[in-house]
């Protein structure tokens, strides 16, 4: 903040934070999930192209269903449903592949991440799908509204993200996610369900996917094959800088929230100074994920 402030005036102007905040909140609903997956031992390489074939197939439903439901409240309730249901169901494949095909999550997920792609660029012939003019005025709300003065977006990233430590850190489900990541031989023989425990944090990350794409399709008005690109990046970063362990075993949602903001901020200083071009956010995510796993690894066999 310090650094911002002094390499440009507008940073912390209020209009600056809050597009920081808004834009990181959908990047964080994402890391969230991705934090459970990390914990459990596990990796999502998909996340990104999961998210545009979301938006793509949200978006064709509503423009579909719009003379049968209406274009109010219950269109845009619909399209929250629909979200969810591609996004649990991406997830619930996704783990049944690497658990029950014991395959391994990397290939699992970077097969996944080329076919809901290429399924997006298919259905949008290479272009966009948009969604209807009329229906923007519906979704608006989502991403640009506003409750006791705080955008949506971030209001919705606080309650993910209390519930997501609280289950992580205080239940069952989450001391077993932990155990699954620290060992996961130890872990069967402890009577924990392994394969059930580590399907289910996919399943999670899929709906974490569903839940900020939603929120984003508002404002995008449309989905592309270039719709959530390197957004895999971006989550994993945000939750190894917040000092979940890449090898699973021990995770925080509280340091992934902080890694995410650190993240934000980086980017919104590039843009508004022009210090380095901002085409190099990836390199600065990509440098940042190997010096972070770097320091994790000395920090183990200190």
């Amino acid at each position: 903040m310090l650094i911002g402030s002094l390499m440009s005036d507008s940073f912390l102007g209020a209009e600056n934070l809050s597009n920081v905040f808004t834009r990181s909140a959908i990047i964080g609903i994402i890391a969230v999930g991705a934090t459970f997956v990390i914990t459990a031992g596990g990796l999502d390489l998909s996340v990104g192209s999961l998210s545009a074939l979301v938006a793509g197939v949200t978006i064709m439903f509503m423009n579909s269903a719009a003379e049968v439901l209406g274009r109010g409240w219950q269109l845009v309730a619909a399209g929250i449903v629909c979200s969810l249901v591609v996004g649990a169901a991406a997830g619930l494949l996704n783990g049944v592949m690497i658990v029950k095909g014991r395959v391994e999550a990397f290939i699992v997920t970077l097969g996944a991440m080329g076919i809901f792609r290429s399924v997006i660029t298919w259905l949008a012939d290479g272009g966009s799908i948009s969604l209807d003019f009329s229906l923007r005025d519906a979704a608006r709300p989502i991403y640009y509204g506003q409750i006791l003065g705080i955008a949506v977006p971030i209001l919705v990233l606080g309650v993910i993200a209390v519930v997501g430590e609280l289950v992580l850190r205080r239940m069952r489900f989450g001391r077993h996610v932990a155990a699954i990541g620290s060992n996961r031989h130890v872990a069967f023989y402890s009577a924990i369900p392994v394969n059930r425990v580590r399907i289910l944090t996919y399943v999670i990350q899929g709906l974490c996917v569903a839940i900020a794409t939603v929120i984003y399709v508002p404002r995008l008005g449309a989905a592309t094959p270039s719709t959530g690109l390197m957004w895999e990046l971006e989550a994993i970063a945000a939750v190894i800088i917040g000092g979940t362990a890449l090898s699973g075993g021990f995770g925080r949602i509280w340091g992934t929230i902080v890694g995410v903001l650190i993240l934000g901020f980086i980017s919104n200083i590039l843009n508004l100074t022009g210090f380095i071009s901002p085409y190099l956010n990836g390199a600065f995510q990509g440098a940042i994920i190997i010096i972070a796993v770097l320091l994790q690894r000395d920090r183990s066999q200190g």
